[in-house]
């Protein structure tokens, strides 16, 4: 945890990026840190940090503006989630209770007030058909619990790295992928009742329905220069939410990870 902010004030206007840095140590050597100060974020929530605390000592890795806490994995150099906050929470929640989700460092939430903001890490299902089990497992588990956030009478904002192309709008080459994780038809459903019958809101097509805004590029060929691209980062926000979104961008103009910074600007009522 740092040792800098104070209580959250009353804000019109909340800046929140999300962003999978694919190893945070790989990330701060791409410059991620510097850009970061640029930004006037107030919450900043990241995944596959890929580090445990005591690799995280030099002060980059605790900007002083923030207050800054890390959910790592009990396993080395593996997932892992982290999240900034300009203003200190009222409180942190490290996990779910979900021993197996939670010793990989999948979700770490930040309460202000009636007003939550999750780091989130979806498994991937890419590596093995076990994996893709696993992540079936906690997609299934996640459907009540997201349910019962639904009904708690508190605001969500969920970031991060949900390992899912909704659409085919949300991924470039969508008709060679329909037999591979994160664009299978059960995945696919699974979004379209989260953002259905579930109520929740994909906070970036509140205000952007473009078909080649992506934020993760394969490391082969030319895929990022060629915008060969899934959009698989989201923050999705409860429907009171949805007014409150006031801009949506991913940024591409720097590259520190194979993902992008998906940046999403809200005006809160006073």
């Amino acid at each position: 945890q740092g040792r800098c902010g104070t209580a959250f004030p009353i804000m019109r206007r909340m800046r929140v990026i999300s962003l999978n840095m694919n190893g945070i140590r790989a990330a701060a050597r791409m410059g991620f840190y510097a850009w970061l100060r640029r930004q006037r974020a107030d919450v900043v929530c990241l995944q596959e940090i890929k580090a445990q605390i005591d690799q995280l000592n030099d002060r980059q890795f605790w900007p002083p503006s923030f207050r800054c806490y890390y959910h790592p994995a009990e396993k080395k150099g593996y997932s892992g989630v982290a999240l900034y906050a300009r203003h200190e929470p009222d409180e942190v929640v490290e996990g779910i209770g979900w021993p197996d989700f939670d010793t990989e460092g999948r979700w770490l939430e930040a309460r202000f007030g009636n007003l939550s903001v999750i780091s989130l890490y979806l498994p991937s299902g890419s590596s093995s058909e076990q994996r893709q089990q696993v992540k079936f497992a906690v997609m299934a588990r996640l459907t009540p619990y997201l349910e019962r956030l639904r009904g708690d009478g508190r605001e969500y904002i969920i970031c991060g790295d949900w390992n899912i192309a909704h659409t085919k709008a949300d991924i470039k080459n969508w008709r060679g992928n329909q037999k591979n994780s994160g664009f299978l038809p059960q995945e696919r459903a699974w979004l379209d009742l989260l953002f259905g019958p579930m109520g929740w809101v994909d906070a970036f097509r509140v205000l952007n329905q473009a078909t080649d805004e992506y934020t993760w590029w394969s490391n082969r060929g030319q895929a990022w220069a060629k915008n060969v691209g899934w959009r698989i980062d989201y923050q999705v926000v409860t429907p009171g939410l949805r007014e409150r979104i006031r801009s949506t961008h991913i940024y591409r103009k720097k590259r520190f990870s194979d993902h992008a910074p998906l940046i999403v600007d809200y005006e809160l009522e006073s």
